[in-house]
């Protein structure tokens, strides 16, 4: 039987490629420092996972309303609109499994073939996926590397709404650079959205997951609440990634979309994990400020340990779980002349598994420098220091 045309036009996570190859090693007695995948190796909060004990427990285990259990669209829209000064009401509110499926959706309702979408490159690589599977026109906009940290390309930008784009995805604390935005980015990114008639994507995912300070959101700013949709997930704030729950919020009538999308997909998302939802929102801070508390500290340790070898030059990311050092000098120095072959290099011989820049869509024609991504959200500090001294020592015996 011939496999659809169309699925060739699908691309795919390749950092659950390199968590097969971490396997494989694994399976031969090797001890893996996984620094390659943003799972989170911490505990749900036991609130949460009491309500889904209680939720099956009282039957709640068949089907439910394609838009979410309506206790859930309430809490998800009031919980996301007081964090941005917003006001969204249940009908603004469909739920999903998970924070991916927002993606393709919203292509799938919004986007006609042949549009041009704006997406972040280095970015989640599901964006490029889903637009060029929909048989949209995949525009990727970089990052420009300054003192202060990863800022957008706005040149970037601006020549692809000269190209006619009417969409845009923008992952602020973005994965996998931890750039995240000062407020005269957002603001210089709002107007062009409003000037050029534009709608805008606003990949949420790690808006809670800010280690000091207030996140910001462009959904706040004038004239945005009506041109974006906000893309929220569970995964990351309630350390949820298994259970698949998220969320899309935004203008009724993309809302509608979306959750005729919800029928013929899925019929609902699964109806115990919501009613544990609802719980994650109830729950009391410091459950959530745990996780927040453990991964900063990862986050510090892995930052300076980084930045203490020649040759490696890491941003201290506000938000998330990832640092994306540029290695350009670091590979000169020990010999490389490819990111791909030193890792695969570093996995093999330490046990260290991180993800290279290509693993987060295309490399851009004008990019110059070479960067790796390393998660710390599933490796705790013990293994986390032991293994980056083993990087430090491999590095140190092969500099030529």
């Amino acid at each position: 039987m011939a496999i659809a045309k169309r699925m060739d036009l699908l691309g795919s996570e390749t950092a659950f490629a390199v968590s097969a190859e971490a396997a494989n090693l694994a399976s031969t007695g090797m001890k893996i420092y996984p620094f390659h995948l943003g799972d989170i190796n911490l505990p749900t909060p036991p609130s949460i996972v009491s309500a889904a004990n209680e939720a099956v427990k009282s039957g709640k285990t068949g089907y439910c309303p394609a838009p979410g259990i309506p206790e859930l669209r309430k809490a998800l829209g009031k919980d996301v609109g007081d964090a941005r000064g917003l006001s969204y009401g249940i009908e603004n509110v469909s739920i999903q499994p998970g924070g991916k499926p927002s993606i393709g959706k919203y292509i799938a309702a919004m986007m006609e073939k042949g549009d041009v979408v704006l997406y972040p490159n280095p970015g989640y690589p599901i964006y490029e996926s889903q637009i060029e599977f929909y048989r949209g026109v995949a525009y990727p906009y970089g990052y420009v590397n300054t003192p202060e940290g990863l800022r957008l390309d706005f040149n970037a930008i601006e020549e692809g709404i000269k190209k006619g784009a009417k969409h845009i995805f923008y992952n602020n604390y973005n994965n996998p650079t931890g750039a995240s935005s000062p407020d005269e980015e957002i603001e210089r990114l709002a107007n062009l959205v409003v000037e050029n008639d534009m709608f805008l994507i606003s990949d949420d995912a790690y808006f809670d997951t800010l280690y000091d300070g207030t996140p910001k959101s462009i959904a706040s700013l004038p004239r945005m609440y009506d041109r974006t949709l906000t893309m929220y997930t569970f995964s990351k704030k309630f350390a949820m990634t298994g259970w698949r729950l998220g969320g899309a919020i935004g203008p009724k009538e993309i809302i509608e979309q979306i959750t005729r999308l919800n029928v013929n997909m899925e019929s609902c998302t699964t109806h115990f994990i919501q009613h544990a939802g609802v719980a994650g929102l109830n729950a009391p801070k410091s459950e959530t400020q745990e996780i927040l508390d453990r991964l900063q500290g990862r986050r510090d340790i892995l930052v300076k340990i980084l930045n203490g070898i020649e040759g490696v030059e890491a941003h201290m990311p506000e938000a998330g779980f990832y640092v994306f050092p540029k290695i350009t000098n670091l590979l000169q120095k020990i010999g490389f002349n490819d990111v791909e072959e030193f890792r695969k290099v570093v996995l093999k011989e330490t046990g260290v598994s991180f993800c290279g820049r290509h693993h987060f869509g295309r490399p851009l024609e004008t990019e110059t420098d070479s960067y790796i991504r390393l998660a710390f959200s599933g490796i705790g500090k013990g293994d986390l220091q032991e293994g980056m001294n083993l990087f430090r020592n491999w590095i140190d015996s092969n500099t030529k």
